[in-house]
C-alpha cells in the first residue's frame, strides 16, 4: 500500500464535523485543489478540507501526478491502465479510512469531490467502500467501468456529476452517459451543466458544489 502525501485546511484536527477530500486530475497535484477550500470554508465552518497527491508520477510527463496512465496520452496499455485504477483505488480506500480515523468522523461525514481523473476515482472507490460516504461531487469526469457498476456497487452514496459543455478534454457526452448507469443503478443522482465551460470548474458549478456540500454535511 502506498502512502499517499496530502494538505489540509480548515479546522484543527480531531475538531471537525465533516470531511472534504479533494481529489485531483491527470497531472496535477493535491495543491491544485486544496484552493478551493478558501472559497468553500467560509460557508462549510465546521469541514475540514483534505487534498493528497495521487501515488504516482505522471507517466505523460510533467512535475504532477496520476493515479493511473492513460493510453492516449502516455502510450500506456489497457492493462496497465486497469492496473493502475486498482493499486491507486486501494490506496486511495485505506487514505480515507487513515483520515476518517484521525479526525474522528464516520464515512456518513466524509464527500469526495473529484476533478477529471479524480472524478473518475470518486465514481469508482465510493460505490465500493463498506459503509457509504455522505456524497460524492465528481466534477468533467466519466464513469469507469459502468457495466461492472450495479453488480459491484456495495453501498449507494448520492452523487453530484458536472461537466462543461465545452470540455475538450473529456466529452461532455461523458455526463448523461455517468448519469444513466448510475441511475440504472438506483443511486440519487444530480446534474449540472457548466455552459460555455471548458475542461475547468465555473463559478456556478462551484456554487452547485457548495449546495451539495451544505445539504450533506452538519455545519
Amino acid at each position: 500500500m502506498r502512502s499517499l502525501q496530502f494538505g489540509r485546511k480548515g479546522p484543527a484536527q480531531g475538531e471537525a464535523t465533516g470531511l472534504v477530500v479533494f481529489l485531483h486530475g491527470y497531472g496535477a497535484d493535491g495543491s491544485d485543489l486544496l484552493g478551493l477550500a478558501d472559497v468553500l470554508g467560509p460557508h462549510l465552518p465546521g469541514v475540514a478540507f483534505v487534498a493528497p497527491d495521487a501515488p504516482e508520477r505522471c507517466a505523460g510527463g510533467g512535475f504532477g501526478y496520476q493515479w493511473f496512465p492513460i493510453p492516449r496520452f502516455d502510450g500506456s496499455t489497457e492493462a496497465m491502465a486497469a492496473a493502475g485504477i486498482e493499486a491507486s483505488a486501494a490506496d486511495l480506500n485505506a487514505f480515507l479510512d487513515t483520515r476518517l480515523a484521525e479526525e474522528g468522523l464516520t464515512p456518513d461525514r466524509l464527500v469526495l469531490v473529484g476533478f477529471s481523473q479524480g472524478a473518475m476515482m470518486s465514481l469508482h472507490v465510493a460505490p465500493r467502500r463498506d459503509k457509504p460516504v455522505a456524497g460524492v461531487v465528481a466534477i468533467s469526469g466519466r464513469l469507469l467501468l459502468p457495466e461492472l457498476l450495479a453488480a459491484e456497487a456495495r453501498v449507494k452514496p448520492p452523487v453530484l456529476i458536472m461537466h462543461g459543455d465545452q470540455d475538450p478534454v473529456v466529452p461532455f457526452e461523458e455526463l448523461a452517459r455517468a448519469g444513466d448507469a448510475l441511475v440504472a443503478a438506483e443511486f440519487q443522482v444530480f446534474g449540472h451543466v457548466m455552459k460555455g465551460t471548458g475542461h475547468g470548474i465555473a463559478p456556478d458549478g462551484l456554487g452547485a458544489a457548495l449546495g451539495f456540500l451544505k445539504d450533506r454535511l452538519p455545519l
